[in-house]
């Protein structure tokens, strides 16, 4: 059994980024509930600084970090976000930021990291980035920061969750979206910890995944942190090429599930939330309420729902085609 991050461990790492990034807002969201009777709500990530619930984590780690391992500068691997956010945290650390990205990452996200100081550098796929972000680490002696599969990491995400927690105080079901598994590990490690997932005020949480990056959903099945041969997905955020070891721990231990959703449900949910909630959502950030739309989640009537929207970086390109493909809902 692992050693669980600690109550006081989510509380320091809030401590850290408070007052650093934002607390993001807890909006109503009444047109998604209209169908099944609940009580829904966006926490909007999408809002957040750099654009995605990323810098939480990032900020946190190299928080965390020695002086010595600043002066040495860090790197690490990003579709994007994560990207941006270790670059705009290194910079107010004062350390050098590196970062390997995928040929085909997003040219703005590429742009933003750069805009924020990173040095970039453009790599194959997600799983050979992953190899060249960990080889230029042990040859130029830089620290390597992993996206999601690192307790510094998953103790900045929980902030998120005890946020949540506190501006809902009683039961909730709470819908994240899950790429390698960093942020649903913080959010229901924090939420864990903070005894909220048992007894009153209980909180149940759903993980969601795209139906051609199903790694967690995966490994939940065979019942190991699991590597995928390839993805295949319009959210590049939720792709990495496998879960997070100590994530999927964490997701075993303390979620319900792990649902999937259709590219084309991600389309339409990216559609819902510019027409209804007037919100840009990439499609990473739109997964959650994707899951809760075409029923992924099991709710009831008169609960209330979180829908993490987790990221807002899209290409205009993106935005069209949601706006084109995506179905109209309800």
């Amino acid at each position: 059994m692992p050693d669980w991050l600690s109550r006081e461990d989510f509380a320091l790492a809030r401590g850290r980024v408070a007052g650093v990034v934002h607390r993001t807002p807890l909006l109503p969201f009444r047109t998604l509930g209209r169908s099944n009777g609940t009580s829904p709500w966006l926490k909007c990530e999408n809002l957040q600084k750099t654009g995605s619930f990323k810098v939480r984590g990032a900020l946190n780690a190299i928080a965390t970090l020695s002086r010595r391992e600043r002066a040495r500068g860090v790197i690490t691997i990003s579709a994007g976000n994560h990207a941006q956010a270790v670059a705009w945290a290194a910079g107010r650390a004062g350390a050098r930021a590196a970062v390997v990205m995928p040929e085909g990452a997003a040219r703005s996200k590429v742009e933003a990291a750069i805009g924020y100081g990173a040095e970039v550098q453009l790599h194959g796929d997600a799983a050979e980035a992953f190899r060249e972000a960990r080889r230029r680490a042990g040859e130029e002696g830089l620290v390597f920061l992993h996206p999601f599969d690192a307790a510094p990491v998953i103790a900045g995400h929980g902030s998120t969750g005890l946020e949540v927690g506190e501006d809902i105080p009683g039961e909730a079901v709470i819908v994240v979206p899950v790429g390698g598994g960093g942020q649903i590990a913080g959010i229901a490690g924090a939420l864990a910890a903070t005894g909220r997932l048992a007894g009153r005020g209980r909180v149940r949480v759903f993980g969601v995944e795209p139906e051609g990056a199903p790694g967690m959903r995966r490994s939940l099945d065979e019942g190991r942190a699991a590597t995928l041969d390839g993805v295949r997905t319009i959210a590049d955020g939720l792709a990495p090429p496998m879960a997070g070891e100590l994530n999927y721990r964490y997701v075993a231990e303390f979620t319900e599930d792990v649902v999937l959703v259709s590219d084309g449900e991600i389309l339409s949910a990216m559609r819902l939330l510019l027409t209804r909630a007037k919100l840009v959502a990439e499609p990473s950030g739109a997964a959650a309420v994707a899951a809760l739309m075409y029923g992924r989640v099991p709710v009831v009537a008169g609960e209330t729902v979180v829908a993490l929207v987790s990221g807002g970086n899209v290409d205009d390109e993106m935005v069209v085609r949601a706006l084109h493909e995506g179905e109209p809902w309800p």
